[in-house]
């Protein structure tokens, strides 16, 4: 599916960094390769990275590429957000070398009874987003689909305006 393009920014949307630099958005990006599987283990414990699905070898170099890239278009966001899960902390780390926990980007897979909350949160803290910044949010496939209505590969970024517009798609291959 192609992405909407918010009105002003058709020149940009095949200029993803273009896009960046002029701000009011935030890229939400879902955590790099991870090892096989599908949520986490029985029993995981957020305080306990060894109980959780972790980055795959692959995903930790993807996850490097993807700062890579940002460092190479010149893009610095303001703030990186990040799920508490170890996998998104570490993609966090490893593209950027810091990141924040923002609760509202944890994962619902296995217990949703917070997803509207979050996505409200969500919402209205890309809405407080101004031109000429963006912010990094590392995340789950779930959490980018309430807040877009779209799925993701791992390790690939959404870019969304403010106005909840998807403006564009970056696979960090």
């Amino acid at each position: 599916m192609a992405a909407a393009v918010w009105p002003g920014t058709a020149s940009l949307a095949a200029d993803p960094a273009a896009l960046l630099r002029a701000g009011a958005c935030v890229i939400m990006v879902r955590h790099a390769q991870t090892e096989a599987g599908i949520g986490d283990p029985p029993n995981f414990r957020l305080d306990d990275c060894a109980s959780q699905r972790l980055l795959s070898p692959a995903g930790r170099q993807q996850a490097v590429r993807m700062g890579e890239w940002f460092r190479r278009e010149g893009l610095q966001p303001g703030s990186v957000w990040s799920s508490a899960w170890c996998r998104c902390r570490d993609t966090a780390e490893l593209a950027f070398g810091r990141h924040r926990v923002l609760d509202a980007l944890n994962s619902t897979f296995q217990n949703n009874n917070n997803q509207s909350a979050q996505t409200l949160l969500l919402r209205a803290r890309l809405r407080s987003i101004q031109a000429g910044q963006f912010e990094v949010w590392v995340t789950h496939q779930v959490n980018i689909s309430a807040l877009t209505g779209e799925s993701t590969s791992m390790g690939e970024g959404l870019i969304v305006h403010t106005s909840g517009a998807l403006l564009a798609r970056i696979p960090f291959a």
